[in-house]
């Protein structure tokens, strides 16, 4: 299953860091952060339930910047 969702972050290198944590959480399958257009594609592995890891996700991009907002 792949979603779309709204991020806010301060700069590309940011987004970068927030991809990278978003590829580094279990239960995803591939994850791309568009900075421009301030969106978070993620892939999920099959039957993963998709709400509890995007809560990982958000926890693990805030390690890497504390300031970034995932909107789901």
């Amino acid at each position: 299953m792949k979603k779309a969702y709204k991020i806010e972050v301060d700069c590309a290198n940011c987004a970068n860091k927030m991809e990278e944590a978003a590829k580094k959480t279990a239960g995803v399958k591939d994850a791309t952060v568009n900075f421009m257009a301030l969106k978070m594609h993620v892939e999920f592995e099959e039957g993963a339930d998709h709400k509890a890891i995007m809560k990982e996700v958000l926890a693990n991009c805030k390690k890497v910047e504390d300031d970034c907002e995932i909107f789901f």
